[in-house]
């Protein structure tokens, strides 16, 4: 499995990325060896990075602050929750604990510590001790902002000692460059900006020896993250993060900033495409990624900088595009990666939309009242309503429609973008021409969402594969092949091929995907009839047995009928799927990837869901699925 990974992460490789990974192993080799312990890193004097974060943490709404409160006691209660899991309660008179740092709440085993170099622990081949997704989100610290926030609101001691005992726990457990909190840049960047907002909020209340410890850590951090950048394959959002990380960690150190800056605008105009949709095909990330620049841009502003208005424009772009998605809507992976948070998150992607209004002063989709990143970047200037109508993101591939649908207020969207960004395309899912639906807010038509990444095995495998999304798929095969749990050695290309306009508008798009192993080209078109939506779907080049998927949100009833599924919530029927001739076959859940539906609401968390599969012969000359609203099922009966 681990030779495997190798050859393949390999292919996926240009000559020169081969030549800076080599350089990178010599790099890794000596560095086991030289400036590995706390007395190599110091820091004189920590200067602000967010100089007016204070004061706008103390204009706090009441509904900021009864959120930040409750979230702070929870911390202080030696309560942690994360990714769908809850760790086990510390003692209050010991909230960090020296192994807590390398604890997996899932296994109760324990990742290596400070005995072990960084780059020795092998985290991507199921070592047994569980995802460390686990591990490295605890050692974010992503905490001690709250902590700090409340001491601000409450002037609450006890936030206070717990940042302090924080601190000096990590700082004794992860020596420079021990243990596993060192093994990833994206890491190392958000336990730094951490610390930073959490020094900026309550240095002066702090120990002199906290201070230091917090300097050592981000000594050692502007060190490491220019050392090993992700570059080439890997220049996604890790790249972003650790820029982000070397731009602020810089201004906190009174060191020179232009290079990181200059770096990190160019990947902002990279990385979130012209129409505004992400680059690697996944809302969430994104949105993480937006969150990183936009905390840059603010910190840039305190201290007269300016990452320009191309970067400013992309980022309106961004908030542009979320407001026109369904809320909560996800495509592509999904770990529940923050910059700041409180916690769980209903609606992220659009919580950072609202911040980027709220920074550039612009109108937009006001985020919920406690809101905790809104303290940092301010709330739109005005509320504005819900989009209507057919938007078309041609650089992202992703087609919105919002309209009435029977009655109901109903968000389509259909993905006719490409697998993912660079070579491995990392977080993209072999979703092409797929759907989702919601009516009046709640999902019907659903993306089966992540699962697991590190210890997800064949699950997966299957949330990422196309069988498991809205769309037609061949004898159970996948469009893109995957060849490892972020790589993929052959990729589907999608296009738009044509669009009308409304009322009756129809997108046509198609892939490739097909064409290598069957000979064939799969196009469908999505079209407004009167009050139902029709999806036709073709082979362009020959003939097969196919499977039409539809996955339902777990909270649904199907009854089938003949050749029409017909959809229920609570008793109320929503939605009538008519299909052309086959066999039709509902399943929830099932021990095997493949026998039923699953859905992942978030990261860790999977629950069965209905999944209806059509099976028929599908060709050039099409198969036409309808979807009707409940009035039109009950016209027709």
């Amino acid at each position: 499995m681990k030779l495997r990974w190798y050859i393949n992460r390999l292919r996926s490789m240009e000559p020169a990325e081969i030549l800076h990974r080599a350089g990178e192993v010599g790099r890794r080799t000596i560095s086991r060896h030289v400036k590995n312990g706390w007395q190599h890193y110091r820091a004189d004097k920590l200067l602000p990075v967010f100089a007016d974060l204070k004061q706008r943490v103390a204009g706090a709404s009441l509904e900021q602050r009864e959120a930040v409160r409750d979230a702070a006691e929870r911390a202080l209660s030696g309560n942690f929750a994360a990714l769908g899991v809850s760790w086990p309660q510390c003692n209050s008179s010991l909230l960090y604990p020296d192994d807590l740092w390398r604890l997996d709440p899932v296994t109760g085993g324990a990742w290596p510590g400070a005995d072990t170099y960084t780059f020795d622990i092998d985290y991507r081949h199921g070592s047994g001790r569980g995802d460390i997704k686990y591990v490295w989100e605890i050692g974010r610290l992503q905490q001690l902002p709250v902590l700090a926030a409340h001491a601000v609101l409450s002037g609450d001691l006890r936030a206070i000692a717990a940042i302090e005992a924080a601190v000096e726990s990590w700082h004794r457990a992860n020596p420079p460059f021990r243990g596993v909190g060192w093994a990833s840049g994206i890491e190392v960047a958000l336990r730094a900006i951490s610390l930073m907002i959490t020094h900026d909020l309550v240095y002066e209340r702090m120990s002199a020896e906290c201070r230091d410890r917090i300097g050592e850590i981000l000594a050692a951090s502007a060190y490491w993250l220019p050392r090993f950048p992700s570059k080439f394959s890997s220049a996604n959002n890790h790249l972003v993060a650790e820029l982000a990380g070397e731009y602020l960690i810089g201004l906190s150190l009174g060191r020179p900033t232009e290079d990181a800056r200059g770096q990190l605008a160019a990947e902002a105009l990279k990385q979130i495409l012209p129409d505004g949709s992400g680059a690697e095909q996944s809302p969430t990330y994104a949105a993480f990624t937006a969150e990183f620049i936009l905390s840059c841009m603010l910190a840039a502003r305190q201290h007269g900088q300016s990452f320009g208005q191309a970067v400013e424009d992309r980022l309106s772009a961004f908030a542009d595009f979320v407001e026109w998605l369904p809320e909560r809507a996800g495509f592509g992976d999904d770990d529940e990666g923050r910059v700041v948070t409180l916690g769980e998150e209903a609606d992220y992607a659009a919580s950072v939309a609202s911040a980027i209004r709220g920074f550039l002063g612009q109108p937009g989709r006001v985020s919920e009242k406690g809101d905790f990143r809104s303290l940092f970047f301010g709330r739109p200037t005005a509320a504005i309503g819900s989009h209507h109508g057919l938007r078309i993101f041609q650089d992202g591939g992703i087609s919105v429609w919002r309209g009435d649908m029977g009655g109901s207020r109903a968000e389509l969207t259909f993905d006719h973008g490409p697998l993912g960004y660079l070579s491995i395309a990392a977080h993209g899912h072999a979703d092409a021409l797929s759907l989702t639906l919601s009516l009046d807010g709640n999902p019907v038509l659903v993306d089966p969402g992540t699962w697991l990444y590190g210890s997800g095995g064949i699950w997966r495998n299957w949330f990422r594969s196309t069988p498991a999304h809205n769309t037609l798929n061949i004898a159970g095969e996948n469009q893109s092949v995957m060849s490892g749990a972020f790589n993929w050695s052959h990729k589907a290309t999608a296009r738009l091929i044509e669009t009308a306009s409304e009322p009756d508008w129809s997108v046509t798009a198609e892939h490739d995907g097909y064409r290598r192993r069957f000979g064939v080209i799969h196009r469908r078109t999505v079209r407004r009839s009167g009050e139902a939506i029709l999806v036709t779907d073709r082979l362009i080049g020959g003939a097969y047995n196919a499977e039409i998927v539809f996955q339902l949100a777990p909270d649904l009833a199907v009854d089938v009928s003949g050749t029409t599924a017909s959809v229920a919530r609570d008793g109320r029927e929503l939605l009538a799927i008519r299909f052309p001739r086959g066999v039709i076959s509902v399943r929830s859940g099932g021990e095997k990837p493949g026998e039923g539906g699953w859905v992942a609401p978030r990261f860790g968390v999977r629950v069965p869901a209905p999944r209806i599969v059509w099976r028929g012969r599908v060709g050039g000359d099409g198969a036409e699925t309808i979807l009707e609203p409940a009035r039109e099922l009950a016209t027709a009966r």
